[in-house]
């Protein structure tokens, strides 16, 4: 396939010799642990037996929804969690993350983020924004992470011994920062470690960009949050978030989100359940691919010289690859090359510009068909120091190799 797609797009010179090395060395991977997913998943549905009423739409309020409410079971088996808060309404993993965030945490407890700082939005709706968390009487503080890249578990405990009261915050994967992604037994060894410490804390993940990755989910949590439009999406979901976990405390999300005392009862799925159902049908397979494209474009970057990480073959934990590219004209002509191979705005150029919730300018490489769906291949580089971009998804892996070319290609210009 490398072969036909440089002489379809005319991909000479070193980047040719460096793709053709690159799927060499990918050829010979295995991919079990998603076909166990897959497995998992199609038993999911199976126990859950669905029926073609199951997706009939409602509107308005949304009372008695039963696309809702046999989507939110499903959701729940699959994740391992006892209840499920999956919405279109909950626009985005952050929405869900700070719903959860403040539904957890009261006036006077500390959320102590474990992981580092959190991405820059979330660091921004927690500390700096107008109407921050903080502003709200809770406190925060956070602990680096260990110099593996690990979660330090002894600064963990130690803190926590210092803490009246605590929310515990982890962050699986990397999001736009030059950390390592964890895990899901990283998660679990810092959730063992935190409940030791303090059994009343509450242990939030972000689970974003990590779903269906490994064999399962971190649900020793006591909630998970992430994304419907990344990875369950499986890029025909249109919208939304979840809440998965605890009953009690999805409960009480859920009221923080719509109302005491309406909870789950209202919210409706407008005619996408179908898309949901057949999204997260179809979801396992999309992270196989995007797995097998990141892997090619791990292996064709390092080949031509750039730093990567993971690297081609490594154990993954989410759909993002980091590239060291040096300058902010190489991120400009990274994204600019993998602009160029998208379905939608090919020919648009990127430029760096504001966005919300970061300090420095950020610049974006995207054609998804839906807005923010990750999983569909993307790029995305704040513009400072160390000057990484972040590679997301890819649908198929034709389309993952195609990207990576054009970008090989725009950086060696």
């Amino acid at each position: 396939m490398i072969e036909a797609l440089c002489d379809r797009f005319g991909i000479g010179g070193r980047v040719r010799s460096a793709a053709l090395e690159a799927y060499a060395r990918t050829a010979a991977l295995s991919y079990e642990p998603q076909r166990r997913v897959q497995i998992d998943v199609l038993a999911a549905f199976l126990e859950e037996g669905l029926a073609e009423s199951d997706l009939t739409a409602t509107f308005g309020y949304g009372y008695d929804d039963a696309a809702r409410a046999r989507y939110e079971s499903l959701l729940a088996r699959v994740l391992g969690t006892q209840r499920a808060l999956a919405r279109i309404s909950i626009v985005s993993g952050t929405h869900a993350i700070v719903a959860a965030i403040s539904a957890c945490t009261p006036p006077g407890r500390t959320l102590l983020a474990i992981s580092g700082p959190p991405y820059d939005t979330l660091r921004n709706a927690i500390c700096d924004a107008p109407h921050a968390l903080t502003r709200e009487g809770i406190g925060y503080r956070e602990i680096p992470l260990a110099g593996d890249g690990g979660i330090d578990l002894a600064a963990v405990t130690r803190t926590l011994g210092e803490l009246r009261d605590a929310t515990v915050f982890i962050q699986r994967s990397r999001g736009y920062a030059p950390r390592r992604s964890l895990s899901v037994a990283e998660c679990e060894r810092a959730i063992a470690t935190v409940k030791r410490a303090a059994p009343n804390a509450d242990v939030l993940v972000d689970n974003c960009y990590g779903e269906l990755v490994e064999e399962r989910e971190p649900s020793d949590a006591d909630l998970l949050m992430g994304s419907l439009i990344k990875n369950l999406g499986g890029s025909i979901a249109p919208a939304g978030a979840y809440v998965a976990g605890r009953a009690d405390l999805v409960e009480r999300v859920a009221a923080r989100i719509y109302a005491p005392g309406l909870s789950d009862r209202v919210g409706p799925t407008l005619g996408f359940g179908r898309a949901l159902f057949q999204g997260l049908f179809l979801a396992p397979l999309i992270v196989e691919q995007s797995l097998r494209g990141l892997d090619f474009i791990a292996a064709l970057f390092e080949a031509l010289g750039y730093d990567v990480d993971p690297k081609c073959g490594e154990a993954r934990t989410d759909i993002v690859q980091a590239i060291a590219l040096g300058s902010s004209e190489s991120l400009q002509r990274f994204a600019g090359g993998l602009q160029a191979a998208m379905p939608l705005n090919a020919r648009f150029r990127p430029e760096p510009g504001e966005v919300p919730g970061y300090a420095d300018p950020v610049l974006m490489s995207s054609g998804a068909f839906i807005t923010g769906a990750t999983i569909e291949l993307s790029c995305d580089a704040p513009v400072r120091p160390p000057f990484e971009v972040y590679v997301q998804g890819g649908v198929t892996v034709a389309h993952a190799y195609l990207g990576a070319l054009f970008a090989a290609r725009a950086c060696e210009q």
